[in-house]
C-alpha cells in the first residue's frame, strides 16, 4: 500500500491569491506550443525549458538533451514531457540530486516545476518521504501530474516562476534559474573549502617506540628552546664589534 502525501499548506493567506503585481517587464513571459506562429519560435519554447530546468549556469553544450529536442519539434512529445526529461536527465540528477540532500532536491524541484517557492519546512518533509518511497522517478512524476502544476501549465507551457516580488522574503527578487544549486569540487577547492573548524583541542598521539628516552638529546634541545624564548627579546644576534683583537703574532728576525 503506497504512503499518502503528508498534508502540507501555505503559511500565509496570500500565497494562495494569484499574483496581484501592476505589469511590467518582471512579469515572466509565457512559452507555449499552442498556436505557434513559426517553426523558430519552437527554438525559444526548447530554450526556456532549458533555462527554466537547468538554470543558468547549468546550460552547456554537452548537457543538450538532443533527443527529446527532437521529438519536441516533430510532434511527438508535449511540453511536460520534455520537461520530465529534462528533470530526470543525467545531467540535472548528477548536478543537483547527488549533491544535495533530499529536502534541497525538493526546494529546487518545486521552484523549477511548480514555479514558486516551498511553503514550509513540512511540505520538504512531505516530498522528501515521496522520494525516499518512490524514488526521483515516482517523485518528478508526482510533482507533474499534480492538480498544481496541470492547472497552471497544463500539457502545453513551459513552467515559470509565477511570482517575482515577495517583499517579505530577502530573496525573493531573485529568479529561480539564478540561484546556483551548489558549486562544483573544482570551484570549492579554487575558493579554499572544504574549511574544517576544530572546536576542541587537539591531541597528538606518540607511539610509545617513538617516545625519547631518558638523557635523550631532544630533551636538551626543547630545554634550549624554552631558555631562548623565554628572554624579553629572544636569543639576539651575537656581535663581535667590540671583542678586542689581540695583535697578531710576528716572528723576530734573528
Amino acid at each position: 500500500m503506497a504512503i499518502p502525501l503528508l498534508n502540507y499548506s501555505p503559511k500565509t493567506q496570500n500565497e494562495r491569491v494569484s499574483g496581484y503585481e501592476k505589469g511590467s517587464e518582471e512579469q515572466p513571459i509565457i512559452y507555449s506550443t499552442e498556436n505557434l506562429p513559426a517553426g523558430s519560435d519552437m527554438d525559444e519554447v526548447i530554450w526556456a525549458g532549458y533555462r527554466q530546468v537547468y538554470s543558468e549556469h547549468q546550460i552547456l553544450k554537452q548537457n543538450k538533451q538532443t533527443f527529446l529536442e527532437s521529438q519536441l519539434r516533430y510532434g511527438q512529445i508535449t511540453v511536460r514531457d520534455f520537461i520530465k526529461g529534462l528533470v530526470t536527465s543525467d545531467p540535472f540528477l548528477r548536478l543537483n540530486y547527488e549533491t544535495n540532500n533530499n529536502y534541497r532536491f525538493v526546494e529546487i524541484c518545486v521552484q523549477r516545476l511548480l514555479g514558486r517557492d516551498v511553503y514550509s519546512e513540512r511540505e520538504k518533509i512531505a516530498w522528501s518521504i515521496v522520494i525516499a518511497t518512490k524514488g526521483v522517478m515516482g517523485f518528478v512524476d508526482q510533482l507533474l501530474e499534480s492538480d498544481e502544476y496541470l492547472e497552471n501549465f497544463g500539457y502545453d507551457t513551459v513552467p515559470y516562476q509565477r511570482r517575482r516580488s515577495i517583499p517579505q522574503r530577502p530573496t525573493g527578487d531573485t529568479p529561480f534559474n539564478l540561484k546556483t544549486p551548489r558549486y562544483e569540487a573544482y570551484h570549492r577547492s579554487q575558493l579554499g573549502f572544504p574549511q574544517l573548524v576544530w572546536q576542541n583541542q587537539i591531541r597528538k598521539f606518540t607511539p610509545q617506540e617513538k617516545v625519547p628516552g631518558a638523557g635523550s638529546p631532544s630533551y636538551f634541545l626543547d630545554m634550549a628552546k624554552s631558555i631562548g624564548s623565554a628572554r624579553p627579546g629572544g636569543a639576539g644576534r651575537v656581535s663581535t664589534a667590540n671583542l678586542p683583537i689581540a695583535a697578531p703574532y710576528r716572528k723576530s728576525k734573528s
